[in-house]
């Protein structure tokens, strides 16, 4: 049975990467995968009673990123909703390819440390919608924002859960993620970045402002679009402070955002007819969070914890370091292609529970086991699009094929990975 939940998960996952020729939607396929997983863990012979608390331990990690996910995507959507983002697109005035790869890319990178990654992804999904037209064109820019964000995660201790979790554990402090990492990251971002801006050429078609009847009938004012927009923003910024301070899950601050930016647009839009009003509410603004994506993350995400409770990952952890003889380079730079087929978080849980810190050497605090590893687990998993949060995040906002991203985009993600690594085992070195 443990073997059938490896087979059952590598069949789940070619399922998923050929959506479209198998006319299946991911969601469904995720959910079956992540059920029967877990099913096939009960029928092994564990006692039932401790599967049972594996997996409710698990469901309350799951269940915090999926209502963070909800959360988050409900904001931005109500800032839609109001125009908020026009904000910012009505600055972007370049159609140029080339210009626009380097202004997202800039944005999604810093916005990605100062928020996280999955956040920044679906912010910046957004804005793709209002400044490209074409799908594939979107696609591609959206692949970009994928690898940017992953990589601008990597270097801020809040910027992607994996280095939220080394810093919490005390494996790593806030200044030696900065120091250390910032220049690698940066290099995992310019490499992809720059080989594209030998190769692009031409202009995107933007699309054509629609705005429905509401609009005209009764628009939103300046005062409410830049209302809207900035508490938005700052409730999505204010997610990392709020955890810091009060060690509370990421979701917690992020529902605390969203009812105050709730209660904000309650009032400010209190003197309109139901019918307007709905249009600009939280209650109808959910009618377009696209649900099936949190399902899909809660199929995968519980997929991985199966695997991970049965022992699977704590087995292929032991085994890189018996094959690589404790080479923390080689170890490191494994787990990050890893990250890309299976769930980062659990990779470095894995790797948390096999090292223990010690008081000196590459496994002391802020030790070059630490820092790589929060390197590579943060940014590897940009080779494939199920490979992190803000990959899964896009392939379900953009419905993504997995292939067109294996050919067109994880090449240039692997490049920008490598090129990372080296850079920051050449700065040890020196």
């Amino acid at each position: 049975m443990l073997t059938l939940m490896i087979v059952i998960f590598v069949l789940g996952y070619i399922l998923i990467a050929l959506e479209h020729p198998f006319k299946i939607d991911k969601a469904a396929t995720a959910l079956i995968t992540g059920v029967l997983v877990w099913t096939l863990f009960v029928l092994s012979g564990v006692g039932q009673h401790l599967i049972e608390e594996e997996l409710f331990h698990h469901l309350s990690e799951i269940s915090g990123i999926l209502f963070f996910l909800l959360g988050a995507m409900t904001i931005v959507e109500l800032i839609d909703a109001h125009e908020g983002f026009s904000i910012i697109t009505d600055k972007i005035t370049t159609r140029n390819r080339v210009k626009l790869l380097w202004i997202i890319s800039v944005l999604t990178f810093f916005f990605s440390a100062a928020l996280d990654n999955l956040t920044t992804t679906i912010v910046m999904i957004s804005l793709l919608r209002k400044l490209i037209d074409d799908k594939y064109d979107r696609w591609f820019f959206t692949g970009i924002v994928v690898i940017t964000a992953n990589a601008g995660g990597a270097w801020s201790p809040i910027g992607d859960v994996t280095t939220t979790m080394l810093w919490i554990g005390g494996q790593l402090t806030t200044m030696t993620i900065v120091k250390t990492l910032i220049i690698p990251s940066l290099v995992a971002m310019l490499v992809p970045v720059g080989i594209l801006s030998f190769t692009m050429k031409g202009e995107v078609i933007r699309p054509e402002k629609k705005e429905g009847l509401e609009h005209y009938i009764d628009p939103t004012t300046a005062f409410e679009r830049n209302l809207v927009f900035f508490l938005g923003v700052a409730g999505l910024l204010f997610v990392p402070f709020f955890k810091t301070l009060t060690h509370l899950p990421p979701f917690m601050g992020m529902m605390l955002s969203l009812g105050v930016l709730w209660t904000a647009t309650e009032v400010i839009h209190r003197s309109k007819n139901k019918e307007d009003k709905s249009q600009l509410s939280v209650i109808g603004v959910l009618r377009k969070v696209d649900t099936a994506s949190v399902l899909f993350f809660l199929g995968i995400l519980l997929a991985v914890a199966g695997l991970q409770s049965a022992g699977h990952l704590e087995v292929m952890a032991t085994r890189l370091e018996n094959w690589f003889g404790g080479d923390i380079y080689a170890i490191n730079i494994i787990i990050g292609l890893l990250s890309a087929l299976v769930d980062n978080v659990p990779l470095v849980a894995g790797s948390m529970g096999m090292y223990e810190v010690a008081t000196v050497g590459d496994f002391a605090q802020d030790g070059t086991f630490w820092q790589f590893l929060a390197f590579c687990a943060g940014t590897g998993g940009s080779a494939l699009i199920i490979g992190s949060a803000a990959g899964v995040a896009a392939m379900g906002l953009e419905k993504i094929d997995f292939m067109w991203y294996l050919k067109k985009i994880s090449i240039l993600a692997l490049l920008g990975y490598f090129a990372g690594a080296g850079t920051y085992i050449l700065m040890q070195s020196l």
